[in-house]
């Protein structure tokens, strides 16, 4: 079996190849060629469907389970901070500074290496790896695509940045589009119904609507609004208030159970953009959370969405970093997350019973 720690320094080369490399979000076509001829060189034969790459390892088992490696390989676009230096590498302080190194770079070589760490031994699992695209937008040409061209899958490890802890659970995501109609008229005179304030108690009454169920491992579910459209110009009295609410559901709520609660609750139009982003699980007596609870990692239930959204089976979201980092200018990973990533990874993994 290979050594973990002798796949440390390709990781971090592959890193920094990864950083150097634009890959915002429908736009990773240099990224996916990278993996691929990375897989390439070590032997294996990489798949491909748009910007998604996959391999398999030797031996597969028709009937037997299949474990699933994924993390993703786009980012998002380089906040103004970076002062164009978003795609240059920098070590520094044991640290490696660029975008996505954290979100999700450091995952993704880390359950690379550790791929060709569990294939190189006989496994009581098949084992894919993937590296997949538009996870930051879920787009439906990302690991959605990639999951038709795959044979089932019995359990997956979704690399995010968790410091390593193990997501129980994380929260879905539905974004609703939602219309407070009024009746148009000249500012200068008293004439018209202005749809803007119409429309703030109802923006009121999203802010202290309140769902009964409260997740004991994900909390309750959070509605925001974050986005709001009205008027023409100066002098007319608008006739159309928008607004977008982003919604946070709870595994005790799917997100069609959350849209009806909410539509017959507050009186406007709302219209939800799509349901297939919902909560996801994984109960305490899973083999991987047993194994975990061996090595004291304490899980955790995780706010923000990952591609486990899209994924129709059991899961689990962990990985190096924090997820503080992402998205922000000066985006790092210490080097030495990425080596302990790798060790964990493997020590949690190999002989898995699934």
């Amino acid at each position: 079996m290979i050594d973990p720690n002798e796949l440390f320094y390709p990781a971090i080369d592959l890193l920094c190849r990864l950083i150097a490399t634009p890959s915002p979000s429908r736009e990773e076509t240099a990224t996916a060629d990278l993996i691929a001829f990375y897989l390439q060189e070590h032997g294996f034969t990489p798949h491909r469907a748009a910007n998604n790459v996959w391999a398999i390892a030797p031996d597969f088992v028709a009937g037997r389970p299949t474990l699933l490696l994924n993390s993703h390989h786009d980012t998002v676009k380089p906040v103004e901070g970076w002062n164009g230096e978003a795609f240059v590498p920098r070590e520094e302080d044991d640290r490696i500074y660029g975008l996505g190194s954290n979100d999700a770079g450091a995952s993704l070589v880390s359950l690379l290496q550790t791929f060709l760490v569990l294939a190189d031994k006989p496994q009581p699992y098949n084992l894919i790896f993937l590296a997949s695209a538009e996870e930051e937008v879920s787009g439906k040409n990302g690991v959605a695509l990639a999951l038709k061209e795959l044979p089932p899958i019995t359990f997956g490890v979704v690399g995010e940045p968790t410091g390593m802890r193990p997501a129980m659970g994380e929260k879905g995501l539905m974004v609703l589009d939602c219309t407070v109609m009024g009746r148009s008229g000249h500012a200068a005179r008293n004439e018209g119904v202005n749809a803007i304030y119409e429309a703030l108690p109802i923006i009121e009454q999203f802010k202290k609507f309140s769902f009964p169920k409260v997740s004991r491992m994900l909390g309750p579910v959070k509605l925001t609004v974050t986005q709001i459209k009205a008027g023409t110009q100066h002098n007319v009295i608008p006739d159309r208030c928008e607004f977008v609410v982003d919604v946070r559901t709870n595994e005790l709520y799917s997100n069609e159970e959350a849209f009806e609660l909410l539509r017959d609750a507050i009186p406007c139009t709302i219209v939800p953009r799509s349901f297939r982003l919902n909560s996801s699980r994984i109960d305490r007596e899973h083999p991987f959370m047993q194994r975990a609870a061996l090595l004291q990692l304490e899980p955790f239930g995780s706010p923000t969405l990952s591609d486990q959204a899209q994924m129709p089976f059991t899961t689990v979201k962990i990985g190096p970093g924090a997820s503080e980092r992402s998205h922000t200018a000066g985006e790092y990973i210490e080097k030495e997350e990425i080596r302990d990533a790798i060790a964990l990874y493997t020590r949690l993994l190999d002989g898995l019973k699934l």
